[in-house]
């Protein structure tokens, strides 16, 4: 698709919207942009939108970003994937940095009533979102049973290593079960070209920071290059989302007395009252390090390094990704690992959505207004997150 700056402009304005109301967490995340973009917008239809999502669990890094960076792609090239990563973080990245300077009070004390409510409106997103996509990708009784299948697998052996093995394990079945069921989708490119070879470079330069981001940290001495480094190699060993980060910056960062185990955790908590990914923690914990008048700026670079492993991966992978689609084992393949997709978010719903949201009956009752308000009168997700985040502050206990 040629660029066109009307794209550029709808790309930004989208995903801004998206970075100021999609509460919940990247599970939660992916419903929002199903909902914008497949049911709204139609930038994709169902099976494109589960060939991103299959591709995004599948690397490291926060998947609900590297969607974002594909959708970007997909709408208006290389800047539409820059502009819509930086117009969706840009929300919550600008508060985590307010919160370090000790502006924002987000996490604490009242705000429990109303953060217990964003939780709620989470189990409401996500259970449109398996329920759409499982009657559109899961439309008959094998690829019902591998996605309920995925879904025992990822509730008895949780982890990102059975998340990627039953992608791979369904994908693999359904190369040669389901090849050739439907026809190659009309608009892709055959053949490499100029992009792919952009593709390539991105792969080639994620390793070499990877592996030489440490010995550049050692060999100077520098502080800016070794937070760097550390925040680079927790975006890019992660699997599993913003929560499994959690661990890996902890260990780059308190013991080097780089922050405190107090001021760490505050800002965790803060970072699960802003919309948007929850890896712009990183822009907390960047501003609190570098500290003194210019302290957003270390916000700033951390907020780049632990970004930036994601958008080569992504930018690498997906328009090889998008080259191989049309081919039928290709498609077959990614037939069985959208199954498993939705099976992954199946249990995605159950836990970490519904265990950690729903607490009561009334809680229950809460989020089934929810999906009334989403599914059957078609209100829109900020208003529904608006009201679901006030009925939080009556109905925690």
């Amino acid at each position: 698709m040629p660029l066109k700056l009307e794209n550029l402009a709808e790309v930004g304005g989208a995903f801004l919207k998206l970075g100021l109301t999609s509460f919940g967490g990247p599970v939660a995340h992916i419903g929002y942009f199903r909902k914008e973009f497949v049911d709204r917008r139609r930038w994709v239809d169902d099976a494109e939108f589960a060939d991103m999502v299959a591709l995004c669990q599948m690397l490291p890094g926060p998947a609900s970003s590297q969607v974002v960076f594909c959708l970007g792609m997909r709408r208006a090239g290389l800047g539409g994937a820059l502009l819509a990563s930086l117009c969706f973080m840009l929300p919550s990245a600008a508060g985590m940095i307010l919160f370090a300077y000790g502006i924002a009070t987000l996490g604490h004390g009242g705000g429990a009533g109303w953060l217990h409510g964003l939780k709620l409106a989470a189990v409401s997103v996500v259970a449109l979102a398996v329920w759409a996509m499982g009657g559109s990708l899961c439309p008959d009784w094998p690829r019902r049973l591998m996605g309920l299948a995925t879904a025992a697998a990822a509730l008895f052996f949780p982890g990102a290593l059975c998340q990627v093995g039953a992608i791979a394990a369904c994908g693999l079945v359904g190369s040669s079960a389901f090849r050739g069921t439907a026809p190659a989708p009309s608009d892709l490119r055959p053949g490499l070209g100029r992009r792919h070879v952009w593709a390539a470079a991105s792969l080639i330069a994620f390793g070499g920071l990877l592996l030489f981001l440490p010995i550049l940290a050692r060999m100077t001495g520098s502080r800016p290059v070794a937070v760097f480094d550390g925040f680079y190699r927790a975006g890019s060993l992660v699997f599993g989302g913003g929560h499994v980060v959690l661990p890996l910056l902890r260990s780059a960062l308190v013991p080097r007395g780089w922050i405190g185990d107090d001021a760490f955790l505050a800002g965790y908590g803060a970072a699960q009252a802003v919309p948007g990914p929850l890896f712009t923690f990183a822009a907390y914990l960047g501003t609190v390090i570098q500290g003194g008048t210019h302290a957003w700026a270390g916000g700033v670079l951390a907020l780049f390094a632990i970004f930036l492993p994601a958008w080569l991966l992504v930018g690498g992978a997906y328009p090889f990704w998008y080259l191989f689609r049309g081919l039928g084992w290709a498609q077959g393949a990614l037939r069985g690992a959208n199954a498993a997709v939705v099976g992954l978010l199946l249990a995605a719903l159950y836990r970490p959505v519904c265990t950690g949201a729903i607490r009561s009956p009334w809680d229950g009752v809460a989020a089934v207004a929810g999906i009334v308000l989403l599914g059957r009168l078609r209100a829109p997700p900020w208003l529904v997150v608006a009201l679901m985040a006030a009925a939080g502050q009556w109905l925690l206990p």
